[in-house]
């Protein structure tokens, strides 16, 4: 009797499965979505570069993990359009060297809002608080300067691009 009873349920359990679909699998993007326009990014920031290294980032991303043609500025084909700012970047010490005084890392902090519209202006995507943090070292020794901050945001651009585009194909 009791595997009468245990066997359907077990069954059911099977077909319910546990909520794991694949990439893409759960997109609340249009079917008809072909193209997807990613303008340079807005800098409401004083730094330089960091809006650009983001948006080269997100086409990176998107052309490599979804099937989206990617522009890169409006087009009027486009079938969305994703606008991206850079709200805020700040540079914080973290450790400090009392023999050179001089700080010896740094803890870039990245805010960046992100709107994804369709031609007709509805949204199909909206994060208006992205927040991306990369650390890093400065050399102090002046013969062997390299300026590491560079690098430190081609890493974060790099995160802040897998996520992003991770969260629009899952409609998150």
């Amino acid at each position: 009797m009791r595997l009468l009873v245990l066997a359907p349920l077990a069954a059911l359990l099977c077909i319910a499965g546990c909520g794991y679909h694949t990439l893409g699998a759960a997109t609340h993007l249009p079917p008809t979505l072909k193209t997807l326009a990613v303008p340079v990014f807005k800098n409401n920031t004083d730094t330089y570069g960091s809006a650009t290294a983001l948006t080269s980032a997100v086409i990176r991303e998107f052309k490599a993990h979804t099937h989206y043609r990617v522009v890169p500025a409006d087009d009027r084909d486009a079938g969305a359009v994703l606008h991206g700012t850079l709200l805020q970047q700040t540079l914080t010490p973290l450790t400090y060297s009392a023999s050179t005084q001089q700080s010896s890392s740094f803890l870039i902090t990245m805010v960046v809002s992100v709107t994804l519209k369709d031609r007709n202006g509805k949204i199909l995507y909206q994060n208006k608080n992205y927040v991306f943090r990369q650390q890093y070292q400065s050399t102090t020794v002046l013969p062997t300067f390299l300026q590491e901050n560079p690098a430190a945001i081609q890493r974060l651009a790099r995160d802040f691009a897998r996520q992003l585009v991770a969260d629009v194909v899952e409609g998150f």
